[in-house]
């Protein structure tokens, strides 16, 4: 690890001012993204106000994906876009929250960890939060830590995660920095950009006892130097410590618009890191380029169960799944056009799928529970027979054999038992593991959860794509192919190309190409794993599928 002035680590805390969802978990990402480039290693955390020990049981309609990490830890999806633009995989350390946080004080005092002392709020839940930062930087190695802290400041939930930068501020100075992500809003009645609201955010902050060092002015346009000077003045900074944070085309071109106003440099001045090495982002500037120049396109079709509630929550719910196909298009040269297709309708009007031929290429995302089902299996009833390029992630790999289970193999009425217990035909089963779990009511973090290795067969589009005979992947399920059926449904032309190490759970389902262009699915979940600057192989192949169907017209 790089050691600077035998000062060891660093840490920067970000946190929101005046509303949500501005972009803290962009700029957080971005700050990690900037500072790699100059030749430092970046962690980041993310710290979720919530009472839930984990993000596995949240609704995705109210809270968003559910990001698996290595471990199997569920988390906010603020961690995917940390490992997508880190490039690395996070451990979990680099996730928590405050029941997490609780949970283990409350352990520890329940072990006599603490010696029998009175437990408190202050300073002991800090103290913890604290433990698991310094915890997260040893484990990364890390030269610079980056902690987004969920919320805004002024919020209750958020006040011992504050005392905790204070803390450790008060005892390291150097060694810490704090970055206000504030909102600059122009009414429209008005027509002008109002820094009031972050002079307002930042003296909340200050009195937690924590002061910015830096804050990031997000706005619709670019601020001036006007506003700049007026926030510099009345929220006690030095105005090139201001940086301007407009809307832009994409999330990826954040890091490149933040150099803009030198942050890496500023950032590096207040940890005091060698500041004489310029930002490097060679490799993520050629990625933003690629994003912006195409002479095709291809039309994604996603299959879901949310599509009712909204574009908005729908890019929450399925974001690994959007930006794995992104940066694939990226990948072969084409632009993606997504649309969200309800499965409710295929399910209520089965002829309807017959607008699926518009399409270059289906995809079934991962989900639970029967809303829409049938229509989702119309669906992929669709795309095999039409020849269309097929994606199933989990539930989409279930359904997907499901289908071709009722027609194809000759098993009338095969189904997954999460949706019909009795069926005569369970293609799909539970996990033998989890019937105990579910008896007991034991839902959170009880799932296969987490990468598990997977061993392809030669001669497949797997084995193809990864260019290696083993590989590793991230899960999230209860339910497999029921071994009972794999003979059947591989007499009758389904390949199962890949398979857990013992043989005994169907990773990836496919058809030949010489029946199909591409009609796969797989139980893991591969978008997690899907990078702006190595897009996911299975995606690719997708695409490249994708797009040949879009050039024949």
């Amino acid at each position: 690890m790089t050691k600077h002035a035998g000062k060891g680590h660093k840490y920067i805390f970000v946190v929101g001012g005046v509303m949500s969802g501005v972009g803290k978990g962009v700029a957080t990402a971005s700050i990690g993204t900037i500072l790699s480039g100059r030749g430092l290693k970046v962690t980041a955390l993310k710290i979720d106000p919530y009472i839930n020990v984990d993000a596995g049981t949240m609704n995705p309609t109210e809270h968003g994906e559910v990001f698996v990490l290595d471990s199997g830890l569920e988390t906010d999806q603020d961690m995917g876009n940390y490992e997508r633009f880190l490039g690395r995989d996070l451990g979990p350390d680099n996730y928590m929250t405050t029941g997490s946080v609780y949970l283990s004080v409350i352990q520890k005092e329940r072990n006599l960890e603490y010696k029998g002392k009175c437990v408190e709020v202050v300073p002991d839940i800090p103290l913890e939060v604290i433990r698991r930062i310094e915890r997260a930087a040893e484990a990364a190695e890390a030269d610079v830590t980056v902690i987004e802290i969920g919320g805004t400041v002024g919020e209750y939930q958020n006040i011992l995660f504050l005392e905790a930068a204070r803390m450790m501020k008060s005892k390291h100075p150097d060694d810490v920095a704090v970055v206000l992500v504030s909102y600059l809003p122009i009414p429209g009645s008005i027509g002008e950009m109002k820094t009031k609201p972050t002079q307002y955010a930042a003296r909340t902050l200050n009195s937690a006892g924590v002061f910015a060092d830096v804050i990031i002015a997000r706005s619709e346009v670019r601020l001036d130097e006007k506003r700049k000077e007026k926030i510099s003045i009345f929220c006690n900074i030095p105005k090139e410590r201001v940086i301007a944070a407009p809307d832009v085309e994409s999330i990826y071109d954040v890091p490149l618009n933040f150099e803009k106003d030198d942050l890496g440099a500023t950032l590096c001045h207040v940890l005091r890191l060698p500041n004489g090495k310029q930002t490097d982002l060679h490799d993520w500037e050629s990625f933003v380029r690629k994003t912006k120049n195409f002479k095709n396109e291809v039309k994604i079709g996603i299959v879901g169960k949310y599509f009712d509630t909204g574009d908005f929550v729908l890019s929450d719910a399925y974001i690994s799944v959007i930006e794995a196909i992104k940066f694939s298009c990226y990948e072969v040269g084409v632009r993606p056009h997504i649309e969200w297709l309800s499965a409710k309708k295929y399910q209520e009007d089965p002829e309807a799928v017959a607008e699926l031929s518009g399409f270059d290429g289906l995809l079934v995302p991962g989900g639970f529970g029967e809303t829409g089902i049938e229509g989702k299996i119309n669906a992929i009833h669709f795309a095999r027979e039409n020849k269309i390029p097929y994606f199933g992630l989990c539930y989409g790999m279930q359904l997907m054999t499901v289908e071709y289970a009722r027609n194809v193999a000759g098993l009338k009425g095969a189904h997954t038992t999460e949706i019909d217990p009795k069926t005569k035909h369970p293609v799909i089963a539970i996990l033998p593991e989890q019937i105990e779990k579910l008896a007991k009511k034991a839902y959170g973090g009880t799932m296969r959860l987490g990468a598990y290795p997977c061993e392809l067969s030669d001669g497949t589009i797997a084995r193809e794509a990864y260019g290696k005979a083993e590989i590793s992947e991230r899960h999230r399920h209860r339910y497999e192919v029921n071994p009972d059926h794999i003979k059947r449904l591989e007499d009758a032309g389904l390949i199962f190309s890949g398979r857990s190490p013992d043989g005994h759970l169907m990773e990836i389902a496919e058809l030949p190409r010489l029946v199909h262009p591409f009609f796969l699915g797989t139980q893991f979940h591969p978008e997690f794993r899907a990078r702006p600057l190595s897009p996911h192989p299975l995606f690719t192949e997708f695409i490249k599928a994708a797009a040949i169907r879009a050039k024949k017209g």
